[in-house]
């Protein structure tokens, strides 16, 4: 059976909490994804090779367990999920990051999740440089 997701997660030099925070704001997507171009607590502008596209955009944010879930409803009203979770190590935080394959209409949108798994290994890096900087 072929994979239809991929796990990475990367080390960030903060308090979890402070990390948790900042990626828990959907305002802040635009900051550290390529595919955003902005967003907030119910819509997003995603950023397509073929322009931009405005999807609904729910974000589920559980402190308690250090989950930050994304659901994206797209115009032909396919759904796209993402799974994150910030865990604490000793001072600093790891941020780990479920990628899914997308619904077939955002396939066609953002590239294959072979594509999607080189954006996102750059999306952690931007996130970790920006949140350390700070």
């Amino acid at each position: 059976m072929k994979n239809n997701f991929d796990v990475q997660s990367i080390g960030i030099n903060r308090p979890a909490t402070k990390v948790f925070d900042f990626i828990a704001k959907p305002e802040n997507l635009s900051l550290w994804t390529n595919a955003f171009a902005k967003a907030d607590q119910s819509s997003a502008i995603m950023v397509t090779p073929n322009g931009e596209l405005t999807i609904g955009l729910e974000t589920i944010v559980a402190n308690d367990n250090g989950t930050i879930d994304w659901l994206m409803t797209m115009p032909d009203g396919s759904i796209g999920k993402a799974f994150s979770r910030v865990s604490e190590n000793e001072e600093n935080a790891i941020y780990s990051f479920v990628l899914l394959a997308p619904p077939v209409p955002l396939e066609q949108i953002e590239g294959v999740l072979s594509e999607q798994k080189i954006v996102l290994a750059e999306e952690l890096k931007k996130l970790k440089n920006l949140l350390e900087a700070n």
